[in-house]
């Protein structure tokens, strides 16, 4: 504030509205910021030589390098091109693998579906084979039974022509067996008549 510092007193030390009050001595004391300011010096430079020069490059040479530069980056990124074509062919062919393997598998669970299937039901078709041959036994064994009864006590007419079943090989039983029950059953129609 120049030569003079002024205050601003309270309303408290004079009873009325602010005040202010101006000092016109000066403060023999010194400030030690101030003082060690002063006491600063300008220090040798720690460089002593002087900043090399910039050497200018020659045009031909850096436009010769940019040009080494981006053939180095155009291989580089034919490259990288050709990497990802090779690896979008590879995906493509292993896509098509993928895709004929579940087709095959697919075929392959439903063809053993299937089987299952059938296979669930032979123990059902064993069973009913199991009574119809059940059923043919017993039916054979009337044949026979009525075959020999013609035999013994029949006209004499009929006698000639029924013989009684005999054992024979498994082949020639379904054979005999058909052949025999056919002729049987127009017997079977004659004595009935």
């Amino acid at each position: 504030m120049g030569a003079s510092d002024s205050t601003i007193l309270g309303a408290q030390e004079k009873g009325g509205g602010d005040v202010i009050s101006t000092i016109s001595q000066r403060s023999e004391r010194v400030d030690p910021v101030l003082e060690n300011l002063k006491s600063l010096a300008v220090s040798r430079p720690i460089l002593k030589s002087a900043p090399p020069r910039e050497n200018t490059v020659d045009p031909q040479i850096l436009a010769e390098l940019f040009s080494i530069y981006r053939e180095w980056q155009d291989s580089k990124a034919q490259e990288i091109t050709n990497r990802q074509e090779d690896i979008e062919n590879k995906i493509e062919v292993a896509d098509a693998l993928a895709s004929k393997l579940v087709q095959r598998f697919n075929h392959s669970v439903s063809a053993m579906r299937t089987t299952s299937h059938h296979l669930s039901q032979v123990h059902g078709l064993q069973v009913e084979f199991g009574e119809l041959k059940g059923r043919l036994t017993e039916v054979i064994n009337n044949c026979d039974t009525l075959c020999k009864r013609i035999n013994a006590e029949g006209p004499q007419s009929l006698r000639s022509t029924v013989t009684p079943f005999t054992l024979a090989p498994p082949d020639l039983v379904s054979m005999n067996t058909t052949t025999t029950l056919s002729s049987e059953h127009e017997e079977i129609r004659v004595i009935t008549r």
